[in-house]
């Protein structure tokens, strides 16, 4: 068994595309309450630590939903 049936109900790859694109915009919002803790306790690096976590998912959620566009489209 793979860590892919491990972790997904199906066995479907657009599936798998799907939830982790939720997951990467899902960081991206969740970052800004970690970013306004770290601010207020006057943290600035990790406020920016954070920021370049959130940056990396707001990527990731881009190229995801590209791709997920992608192939819906060649369906």
């Amino acid at each position: 068994m793979t860590a892919t049936e491990k972790l997904s109900p199906t066995k479907d790859k657009n599936y798998n595309l799907v939830k982790l694109l939720e997951e990467s915009l899902q960081k991206v919002f969740q970052m800004e309450t970690y970013i306004a803790d770290a601010e207020r306790d006057g943290d600035r690096e990790l406020a920016e630590w954070f920021r370049k976590i959130q940056e990396n998912n707001r990527k990731a959620g881009e190229q995801g939903k590209k791709l997920l566009k992608a192939r819906l489209d060649g369906e």
